[in-house]
């Protein structure tokens, strides 16, 4: 790795949620990880120590805030608080993963909007910048006031799933859901490949069904979600598409959290392949039919481009070396 920006008074840090993300970004564009340290009292206050200094710096502090949510969420508020009293030009922070941006509206009655909430604690902490992964919900970037960047993995899961010849009227995307419709249809238009989307209807006794909008007969489909949690989702969406006939049966998430014992759910599933990138650096045991695409060289062109002021729109529309 050559130092390509150690007098460009940029900094780059990486906090304790997903350190090899971190360094990948670091190898990427050529920027040292600065040096901190940061632990837990005995009754789990957390302290944060910058070993060098940032005064006048343009600081890029990366940290996922996935489990544990909320130690990872303070690590990162101190952590931009530290910069701020050090005298830091500006203080950006990279979210590979944005957790509670699932809470991004009031879908009951007295529900809060936490998204929104967490939005404002960065904010008010002093950040001038937001780069993050594939949102939950992409309005989520109205809910700063400060320029957010949410960068997309859909063309590195088209480079991939084009190596391995899943293209064209053969291979179908399908959405587990209604409200993935825009992201398999993303993923479909690279490949030259339809859609189709699993529903749910209620019968009289309140259960269930699922069915597939579209023809899945004898082809072979790709699930696609931007968060794959528990794996449910996934799991009954492939044997619903077992059901309906399709062949083999892959499926591709943004971000693995693999929460809630979601290796033996997903094990147990007609699912061939499962693709996530390495957003989250998990604890949770992870299904052996898993394979990691790293986001890093995504991310770091994105920081590349911001300090040196150039246009990120290429980037929105990424293509990776490979793609057909």
């Amino acid at each position: 790795m050559t130092d390509r920006y150690a007098d460009k008074q940029i900094k780059l840090f990486s906090l304790t949620s997903n350190l090899p993300i971190a360094e990948k970004v670091s190898e990427a564009s050529g920027i040292p990880l600065g040096k901190i340290s940061s632990r837990q009292f005995s009754d789990g206050e957390i302290m944060i120590n910058i070993e060098e200094t940032v005064r006048g710096d343009d600081i890029y502090i990366i940290q996922s805030t996935s489990f544990p949510v909320n130690d990872n969420l303070w690590e990162l508020l101190i952590m931009i608080d530290a910069c701020k009293r050090a005298s830091a030009n500006t203080v950006n922070i990279v979210l590979p993963y944005f957790g509670y941006s699932r809470q991004d509206r009031v879908a009951k009655s007295r529900e809060p909007i936490t998204a929104k909430l967490v939005a404002n604690m960065l904010t008010k902490a002093g950040i001038d910048r937001v780069v993050t992964l594939d949102l939950h919900a992409v309005q989520v970037q109205g809910f700063f006031d400060i320029p957010v960047d949410n960068l997309f993995t859909v063309p590195l899961f088209a480079e991939h799933y084009s190596k391995l010849n899943l293209v064209g009227s053969d291979t179908v995307v399908v959405s587990p859901k209604n409200s993935g419709i825009k992201r398999a249809r993303s993923l479909a238009e690279y490949l030259d490949s339809p859609i189709a989307i699993i529903d749910y209807a209620q019968d009289d006794s309140e259960r269930e069904e699922g069915y597939v909008i579209g023809d899945v007969t004898g082809k072979k489909a790709i699930l696609i979600d931007d968060i794959l949690n528990t794996g449910k989702t996934f799991a009954e969406a492939a044997k619903i598409l077992e059901r309906a006939g399709a062949t083999d049966i892959y499926a591709v998430a943004s971000h693995g959290l693999f929460a809630g014992g979601a290796a033996d759910v997903l094990e147990t599933a007609p699912i061939k392949e499962i693709i996530v990138t390495d957003s989250v650096k998990t604890k949770n045991r992870v299904p052996e039919n898993v394979t990691y695409l790293s986001a890093s060289d995504l991310i770091a062109e994105a920081i590349i481009r911001i300090h040196e002021r150039k246009p990120l729109s290429s980037l929105f529309s990424y293509q990776p070396k490979g793609i057909r």
